[in-house]
């Protein structure tokens, strides 16, 4: 294939990684941090209370609130944090990206209803993967306890 028409089909590759790479630079993390931990301060709950009430994991809170890891997360994760703190399920995202959040009361945008679905379906399917994994140990070490010397 010749250059330039191996060029053109890269080109909306490259366009998708470097708007990728253009949305993560504008994310502020540290605002969303400071906005969940004002919502849980007015609210008296605890981390643990928000990760049980939003079904997010409370490593994922924690490193929400702390500002520990700056990662992507699932639209769901900030839908599911911004619905249970009573804002709009966009509320957080909105923050992410500095924009104004959305009022409560405006529709929210279902568009990426399935995908949001499909990552919490993920995220729950990765956390069962781990538990699995976690007793399929477990029951190794007591089977090669158990078992009878030979």
């Amino acid at each position: 294939m010749r250059y330039a028409a191996r060029r053109k089909l890269d080109e909306p590759l490259i366009s998708a990684l470097r708007r990728s790479a253009e949305e993560y630079v504008t994310e502020d993390w540290a605002a969303v941090a400071k906005a969940i931990n004002m919502r849980v301060n007015e609210l008296g709950w605890r981390q643990r209370e928000l990760a049980e009430r939003s079904h997010v994991s409370q490593a994922i809170v924690r490193e929400l609130q702390h500002h520990t890891v700056e990662r992507r997360r699932s639209a769901r994760t900030l839908e599911a944090l911004s619905t249970t703190l009573g804002w709009h399920p966009q509320h957080l995202l909105a923050v992410l990206q500095n924009r104004t959040p959305p009022h409560p009361d405006e529709p929210a945008d279902d568009g990426h209803e399935l995908w949001s679905r499909l990552d919490a379906l993920e995220q729950r399917l990765a956390e069962i993967t781990d538990r699995l994994e976690d007793v399929q140990t477990s029951l190794a070490t007591v089977v090669e306890h158990v078992k009878p010397k030979r």
